[in-house]
């Protein structure tokens, strides 16, 4: 018999992802109890696989067979030199900051919430606060197999009954996902009322984990995704110096195509422009560095109507206050 890693809590809220009814929880897989859908999910690893498998991307073969799926997280001798040898041109002035803002929130609505996480079979930049943090219980999905997955979940059809999660936190995930509204509105459904979501999207970054790479977005396009959130707080993550770092790193990627050479330009480019991350030490927090930033935050609350494409345009500034003429 596979244990979970699952909690009664969450047992109690988790629901089929084709057709939101209840599980029956068995050893080698979870059946869904209706009689029109009886969809069997595996588990692997004693991590429940439930996907909504006609209309993800991912299927039951992926996981049954430990494919890799989007991150890799075996390690070896190259990734362990990339991620502590060499320096890197990625930076996160806010997260941290961020979080600890969460935590407040949740434990002001909840003395015991439970926090959704997309994408959390690793733990994100500046999540610290959050994962140490004994009040907060965490369910950690992903669409890969990895050292935090709790549950293989896909965004798009969230294996959650409605309003039963008091966070969610979707951090560098929603750019790797082929339809994000729709995601947000699963998690607007999971989210009771009130509840909170912390979310981070690239704007100027390059292709990332392909093939699963697939959109970006401006500060206006980020806060209309989520116009179904009263916002708490906006801005940047990395700034327009790690914009240009990254520009610059595959500028000269784009010279060459065999694996060892772009190896070697990517050492070159990382070696020559990692320091232009700090100056987003003070850039990220100026308002003329958001339409050049490398990617966006929100911090939001869920609402009952939606922020309204006039309004949102009407709340728009320029970084620069046009000067009065005459």
């Amino acid at each position: 018999m596979q244990t979970t890693k699952i909690s009664n809590r969450v047992l109690q809220c988790v629901r089929c992802p084709n057709c939101r009814s209840k599980l029956h929880t068995g050893a080698t897989a979870w059946v869904c109890v209706a009689n029109e859908c009886r969809t069997e999910h595996p588990i692997v690893d004693g991590i429940p696989v439930l996907i909504n498998e006609s209309r993800s991307v991912f299927s039951f073969a992926d996981f049954t067979s430990r494919r890799i799926t989007t991150l890799n997280h075996r390690k070896g001798a190259l990734k362990w030199i990339d991620e502590n040898l060499l320096p890197s041109i990625s930076v996160n002035y806010s997260a941290k900051a961020n979080y600890d803002e969460l935590v407040k929130l949740l434990l002001a609505s909840s003395s015991n919430p439970l926090v959704l996480v997309v994408g959390g079979s690793a733990a994100g930049a500046g999540m610290m606060p959050l994962l140490k943090n004994k009040k907060i219980e965490l369910l950690e999905t992903d669409v890969s197999l990895g050292p935090r997955t709790t549950l293989v979940a896909d965004a798009h059809d969230l294996p959650l009954a409605n309003e039963v999660v008091d966070g969610v936190v979707v951090q560098a995930v929603l750019e790797h996902v082929v339809d994000p509204t729709r995601c947000v509105e699963e998690i607007h459904r999971v989210l009771k009322p009130g509840g909170f979501i912390y979310a981070e999207t690239p704007f100027i970054q390059q292709v990332h984990l392909p093939p699963y790479d697939f959109t970006r977005f401006t500060r206006w396009g980020h806060r209309r995704l989520f116009r179904w959130f009263e916002e708490v707080g906006s801005g940047a993550t990395g700034g327009p110096g790690m914009a240009l770092a990254w520009s610059y790193q595959y500028f000269l990627l784009s010279f060459v195509e065999k694996k060892a050479l772009r190896r070697a330009v990517t050492v070159f480019a990382r070696l020559t422009s990692f320091y232009l991350k700090y100056f987003d030490r003070y850039l990220s927090q100026r308002s003329a560095a958001l339409d050049a930033a490398s990617g966006l935050f929100f911090l939001g609350r869920k609402a009952i109507v939606p922020i309204s494409d006039r309004k949102l345009i009407m709340q728009y500034r320029p970084p620069v206050e046009p000067r009065a003429k005459g």
